[in-house]
């Protein structure tokens, strides 16, 4: 006879060799498998190897949308739920899929704040080619991204709108899962993205929700066909939820705006705020922020005005001081730029957004791993789009950095990106900027 010490050992309901035979095999886990599996990997019990055969299964069978529905309610429940009902105003929030040059965040959280909405904006750091708002606000000298709930909530009340990290309470499980996908070759798997996604928007407390979901060369997901699965997959993930949610697929064949960087992307942001910036950045801006103010109830409202008398700057100014930042502080500016020039007179036919993402990371505009520092001076500042007449010898891009050293390779990830063609030439762009709105059925 054995004697007990101790408390007696939690006893599983589920076995998970079972629940990965059942994904393995097509078949699709209940509710209560799902529960189990998620809360049983935060807390340790199940391994990351025995995970990391779950999410190859479900990368390559799919799930159900019951079972994504589960999954995303399971990894809401591993951690905190935000709310802010106390705000009395309407919050709505905005969530990217990621690109090349998308600066968007930060233009439009002051736009649709000025409207009387509550704009919660948790937001993230780059990894690779895609960057991240929080690597581009933090250029600004004292801006800090970590907030505690209640200074979020003041400043919501106070400003209308926050950028900032979100805690490491909302969604722990999917912290978690993201990082054994980044090593398992799983991340592209639209069940995985749309319950990594709307997890946390969800517990983020939002009342309404747009998604824009990029496609093309850029983006994470090239295929529009895909793009648009996802898109769908999140609006009914979040329609479920009770989050009024819609999405735009939008167009990553090229860069968006003209600065990919950190510092270079706050500026052109300012632009934007100020009345001018390119016509693209705008267009995206302005259609977003009307998307957002009328999931949020407000549909009279005139947001190209509010750009341009300096409503909109004046939000700007007062959420980047709320956060100990400085807007009137002058940005880092890199100590070496290499211009590239036209060779010819023609038009710019090609510009190809991946390999200028991939160009910017390699001036230290980016990271390889998470956590590793970025300069916020270095990136690209292109000088035309697709599209553009040139002459021969106008500057095409620029691109900037602290070590000279940085350029070869980032002029090699650009090698054959662009192309300068006669008049008449197709003009590979991918087409319209905004593509399609998907609504909740």
């Amino acid at each position: 006879m054995t004697e007990a010490s101790g408390a007696p050992a939690q006893v599983e309901p589920f076995d998970v060799v079972d629940l990965i035979h059942t994904k393995r095999d097509r078949g699709e886990l209940s509710a209560a498998e799902v529960d189990w599996l998620i809360d049983a990997y935060t807390r340790g019990f199940v391994g990351d190897e025995q995970m990391a055969a779950m999410i190859m299964a479900i990368f390559l069978n799919g799930m159900t949308r019951a079972e994504i529905k589960q999954l995303t309610l399971a990894m809401i429940a591993s951690g905190e739920r935000m709310n802010f009902d106390g705000l009395g105003k309407p919050t709505t929030d905005k969530h990217s899929t990621g690109g090349v040059g998308d600066k968007i965040t930060l233009p439009l959280m002051p736009l649709v704040a000025t409207f009387g909405a509550a704009v919660p904006q948790l937001s993230g750091r780059g990894l690779g080619h895609t960057g991240g708002t929080l690597d581009k606000l933090e250029s600004i000298p004292g801006w800090r991204a970590d907030l505690t709930n209640e200074e979020m909530f003041a400043q919501l009340r106070d400003v209308g709108g926050v950028i900032s990290a979100a805690g490491s309470g909302l969604a722990p499980a999917d912290g978690k899962l993201y990082a054994l996908r980044d090593i398992t070759g799983t991340v592209e798997s639209i069940p995985l993205i749309a319950s990594s996604i709307m997890s946390k928007k969800i517990a983020e407390g939002t009342q309404a929700l747009v998604l824009d979901v990029k496609f093309g060369s850029g983006a994470f997901l090239k295929n529009i066909e895909q793009s648009r699965e996802l898109a769908r997959t999140m609006v009914a993930l979040g329609q479920d939820a009770g989050v009024a949610t819609s999405a735009l697929l939008t167009n990553m064949n090229v860069p968006l705006g003209l600065a990919i960087g950190n510092a270079n992307e706050v500026r052109e942001s300012v632009e934007v705020l100020a009345g001018g910036g390119p016509a693209d950045v705008v267009e995206l801006t302005v259609t977003l922020a009307r998307e957002m103010l009328a999931l949020a109830g407000k549909t009279d409202v005139d947001v190209e005005a509010a750009l341009a008398d300096g409503r909109a700057m004046d939000t700007w100014r007062r959420a980047i001081s709320a956060q100990g930042g400085d807007p009137d502080a002058a940005l880092p500016v890199a100590a070496e730029t290499h211009t590239v020039y036209a060779d010819r007179d023609g038009v710019l036919v090609q510009q190809d957004a991946l390999p200028f993402g991939i160009a910017a990371w390699r001036l230290g505009a980016g990271r390889a791993r998470k956590g590793d520092p970025v300069q916020h001076a270095a990136g690209v500042d292109l000088h035309a789009k697709p599209g553009d007449t040139v002459s021969k010898g106008q500057p095409l891009f620029t691109l900037s950095a602290d070590e000279p050293a940085r350029f070869p390779r980032a002029l090699e990830s650009v090698e054959g990106a662009w192309r300068i063609g006669d008049a008449g030439d197709e003009v590979h762009d991918g087409g319209p900027l905004i593509a399609e709105r998907i609504a909740a059925s």
